[in-house]
């Protein structure tokens, strides 16, 4: 039996997945948000012991800005798919990605300075593994599939779990109550293939990287 649970950390998600063998760690916010997250971790009994894994959906700073943190902290090894690794080895965060929102838009000239110094505080690190589309994740107490989902950046993955929840990470997102593909691309044939994909798949429950988990039946698709 697992259980996910949504950690709320300023605009983004990351999800602890428990089992009766311990947790794993699926994604991690901004490092500005380091102290939400370990007052959750430590709440829900995470310790060096039975903490088995971290694994991102890709590299976004929202999303891996605790990285080394935890590595640090737990000793645990992070995961993330090889298309995305040298965006936290190097600060490569695929800046020329397509954005079709105007709000985003609008948003990213606002706090253009402010994210600046979010990326300037990112602590970069060499991941211990490399996640490959279709790897089973029984290695780490978890009952669950890597799915490899590009379109949003080049190395995005997904979790597809054995009772059909599906981690997304931001290939989908519902931040208005009305879920919606990602709307900041890297490539939009791959992001148009990665939701043909996912399509196809036994998904019952999204807990998207940006905004509130929900059921498969409620997005629309194109």
């Amino acid at each position: 039996m697992m259980e996910i649970m949504t950690i709320a950390l300023g605009g983004v998600n990351a999800y602890l997945v428990k089992s009766d063998s311990g947790f794993v760690l699926c994604d991690s916010g901004f490092a500005g948000n380091r102290s939400v997250l370990q007052k959750f971790l430590d709440e829900a009994g995470v310790t060096v012991d039975n903490l088995k894994v971290v694994l991102f959906t890709h590299g976004d700073i929202d999303h891996t800005g605790n990285g080394l943190y935890l590595r640090q902290k737990y000793g645990v090894k992070l995961a993330i798919h090889p298309l995305d690794r040298r965006m936290v080895e190097e600060r490569n965060f695929q800046d020329d990605r397509l954005v079709k929102s105007f709000l985003m838009k609008v948003m990213q000239t606002l706090f253009k300075p402010g994210f600046k110094k979010m990326m300037a505080g990112f602590e970069i690190f060499s991941p211990d593994l490399l996640l490959q589309d279709g790897q089973d994740l029984k290695e780490f107490s978890m009952d669950g599939t890597v799915i490899h989902t590009p379109g949003h950046t080049d190395g995005s993955i997904s979790i597809l779990l054995s009772d059909g929840s599906l981690i997304a990470g931001d290939i989908l997102q519902n931040r208005s109550g009305k879920p919606r593909p990602s709307f900041i691309i890297s490539n939009e044939e791959q992001l148009t293939d990665s939701l043909q994909k996912l399509k196809k798949l036994d998904i019952q429950r999204v807990y998207p990287g940006h905004g509130k988990p929900f059921r498969m039946s409620l997005y629309h698709w194109q």
